[in-house]
């Protein structure tokens, strides 16, 4: 069983790989012939002392970990693994092409570690640079120019005819392991790789007031995209029955990519501010909170999610045929009374598996919000 996995999902994977300078990199990228996607570069972002860091090591000769391309149908590549490395040689360099397609003022340098007089160091002069006029900025020598151009670069190349659900897997797992991105970050940009429209659509769903004050959404959490992933986790749910064995998280990750290749993508993300609208006018901020001793209480949990608002999207039609304050008065009353029905009582055990909870949670509430 075991081996006949291993050898049909081999199939869809073709690779190869080169040994390249920086410099012969460098040069694609100008010529356009890799791609780094912009909107990455707005969901990625290095310190300039981890930039200096990366210059450091290839000064001291430390090899640099192998980038990991996809190969296009035209034959470009399109950069899976890599950016914060290639995007800090480029932006350096002052070659980096920001999204509207300008070029990105040049990065200086920091003090590092066995290298102090990297401080202020840039590729060259440049009146681009904003906070270092140019009489204190300190261009590196030719010498230096080379010994970068000519460090070499492992570049993995995933061939055609791998899938794109190989790219997107492959993206994921090589970025995982890192602290640049949590998995919310990585499902944005796997979202921007399958449907850049239908990720927009989520974006702009999930960045309105009402939508982040009725999940209690902070501007810390904002920054973590908390307010992203209960919208593709509100979405999942919705429009997907849970099998039981996937992991929670690998599900979500599954999930929003079959959502995204879906004809009516972009049109279903309509079910958040339908939904969302609908409980701000029952109970407002309130709304996914416990009630308890007639008065709402706690935090909103992912179960008061799960519960309320996918119950909801889940009957969505039939609760709009009550009629504008129809619809209302039974969101309010099903949301305050669910709380004190006993199945409610396993929502929230100590130690309930996630996996187990969703596989209460989300019938429960599909079966307590149908009119």
């Amino acid at each position: 069983m075991l081996s006949n996995e291993i050898e049909t999902a081999q199939r869809h994977v073709r690779t190869d790989a080169y040994q390249m300078s920086i410099g012969e990199v460098v040069t694609m990228y100008e010529n356009k012939e890799i791609i780094i996607d912009p909107e990455f570069q707005r969901l990625f972002r290095w310190t300039a002392g981890q930039k200096s860091k990366l210059i450091e090591s290839i000064l001291l000769g430390i090899p640099l970990p192998s980038i990991f391309v996809f190969e296009t149908e035209n034959g470009d590549w399109e950069l899976i693994d890599g950016l914060q490395r290639l995007s800090t040689l480029l932006e350096f360099m002052g070659k980096l092409r920001q999204p509207d397609g300008t070029m990105a003022p040049p990065s200086v340098l920091e003090a590092t570690k066995y290298l102090p007089s990297l401080r202020n160091s840039v590729w060259e002069k440049s009146n681009q640079i904003a906070d270092l006029g140019e009489d204190d900025q300190r261009p590196l020598d030719r010498t230096f120019h080379l010994a970068i151009r000519r460090a070499r670069l492992g570049v993995e190349i995933l061939k055609r005819p791998s899938d794109d659900s190989t790219k997107y897997d492959l993206f994921q797992r090589l970025n995982s392991g890192g602290s640049q991105a949590n998995a919310q970050e990585l499902r944005n940009c796997i979202m921007l790789m399958v449907n850049r429209d239908y990720f927009r659509a989520i974006k702009s769903a999930a960045e309105s007031a009402v939508f982040q004050e009725i999940l209690g959404i902070s501007e810390e959490q904002t920054e973590r995209q908390r307010h992203m992933e209960m919208a593709v986790r509100f979405l999942v749910h919705t429009g997907l029955d849970y099998d039981g064995i996937l992991d929670v998280e690998e599900f979500i990750d599954e999930g929003i990519v079959t959502l995204a290749r879906q004809q009516n993508a972009i049109e279903s993300v309509s079910k958040i501010p339908l939904t969302f609208g609908l409980l701000n006018e029952a109970l407002q901020g309130n709304a996914l909170r416990r009630f308890q001793g007639g008065r709402h209480v706690g935090r909103v949990s992912l179960v008061g999610l799960e519960t309320i608002a996918v119950g909801i999207a889940r009957n969505l039609d039939s609760i709009l045929a009550l009629g504008a304050a129809g619809g209302v008065e039974f969101i309010k009353e099903k949301a305050q009374t669910l709380w004190d029905q006993p199945d409610c009582a396993g929502f929230n055990s100590l130690g309930l598996r996630g996996t187990t909870r969703i596989q209460r949670t989300i019938p429960f509430g599909t079966r307590w919000f149908r009119p």
